[in-house]
């Protein structure tokens, strides 16, 4: 069994554990070894390193969350969740793209997907986090435009008056924006009070807004409300979003792509 294979498996086990913390006070570590089918001593260290993230705290035979509902996942955890749909999601987003058009890409393990694919592109770039900045300091054809403003610590986000201020003085073609959560009732939200300002400027000075949004993100709202979920132009997921809920967003006029993970 090659490594690639069991950073996966690691990756979905994680997954697992935190979405049923999600809805239980106490997890047990035999009933994570039923749902993944692993061994104990597997769950033990999957519970040991979600502890050592923040994600939640080790009790006697299992865990308890550590965080409350409006409290943002570990980027690093939220790196390695739904990698196949967030690279397939951003497949799709370049491919809206043209060369020698002007993009503000957000902050978000998405958006960094997309920052990947857009290395090789004759394109216009305003990065709102250091972590997709990164990305593309060294792309060749890449223009690349650094705004202002505060670096949130763990996220590395782009924050506050300067960015805003920032993005206020130009003009794009395109946002690629990363929502945290996603519902017809609350729209588009985030975590941070900071990060939707951001996000709702970025949609205020582009021509047209692309929204990636992997199913985990689909029916869950967080505190800072970003807009209507009926605001952008064009929403790319994957099938584990709510048909449901996609057919209704689609009636309100919202173009929905959903792309499947390779």
């Amino acid at each position: 069994m090659d490594g690639s294979f069991l950073h996966v498996r690691s990756a979905e086990r994680h997954q697992v554990i935190v979405e049923r913390l999600r809805g239980a006070q106490r997890i047990t570590v035999q009933e994570l070894v039923e749902v993944t089918e692993s061994s104990d001593m597997t769950i033990r260290r999957d519970l040991d390193f979600l502890a050592a993230q923040g994600v939640l705290k080790r009790v006697h035979g299992g865990a308890v969350p550590a965080m409350p509902s409006g409290v943002e996942p570990p980027y690093s955890l939220r790196a390695q969740a739904a990698l196949a749909a967030k690279q397939a999601i951003a497949r799709a987003a370049v491919a809206h793209v043209e060369d020698g058009q002007t993009i503000v890409l957000d902050s978000g393990t998405t958006a960094l997907e997309v920052a990947r694919l857009l290395q090789q592109r004759a394109v216009t770039v305003m990065p709102l986090s250091l972590q997709v900045a990164h990305e593309l300091a060294d792309a060749p054809r890449v223009r690349l435009l650094m705004p202002g403003g505060e670096a949130r610590k763990g996220e590395l986000s782009l924050v506050g008056p300067l960015t805003v201020a920032s993005l206020r003085a130009l003009r794009f073609d395109i946002a690629v924006l990363s929502p945290c959560a996603l519902s017809l009732d609350a729209g588009l939200t985030a975590f941070d009070l900071g990060d939707a300002e951001v996000k709702q400027t970025a949609m205020a000075v582009a021509s047209r807004s692309i929204v990636l949004a992997d199913g985990a993100k689909w029916d869950r709202a967080a505190l800072a409300h970003v807009c209507p979920v009926d605001r952008p132009d064009l929403i790319i997921t994957d099938p584990s979003a709510p048909e449901d809920q996609r057919t209704l967003l689609a009636q309100r006029g919202t173009l929905v792509e959903v792309v499947e993970p390779s």
